[in-house]
């Protein structure tokens, strides 16, 4: 019970903060295409930022996987040496 009202909290206040990320992706958009017209590297910054950004939750969530994964194991584990 405890862990459902922290992901959802959690969850309640990610998707309220994501209206001002959106809003802000025109105002880089135009500052990159204009960046890059002029010869500047300052849009390859933000494309790596971007993909930082992106693959950020797949690591997290990744990471939560395994060891919840390598946990179970260990208790099946110890469950078999005490079954035996």
């Amino acid at each position: 019970m405890k862990h459902s009202v922290l992901l959802i909290t959690v969850v309640v206040l990610l998707l309220l903060g994501g209206g001002e990320l959106l809003a802000q992706c025109p105002m880089c958009r135009a500052t990159a295409e204009s960046n890059l017209a002029n010869g500047g590297t300052e849009g390859r910054g933000l494309n790596n930022g971007i993909l930082y950004l992106f693959f950020m939750p797949y690591l997290l969530i990744g990471t939560v996987a395994f060891l919840w994964w390598r946990n179970r194991k260990k208790e099946a584990d110890e469950l078999a040496e005490i079954g035996e």
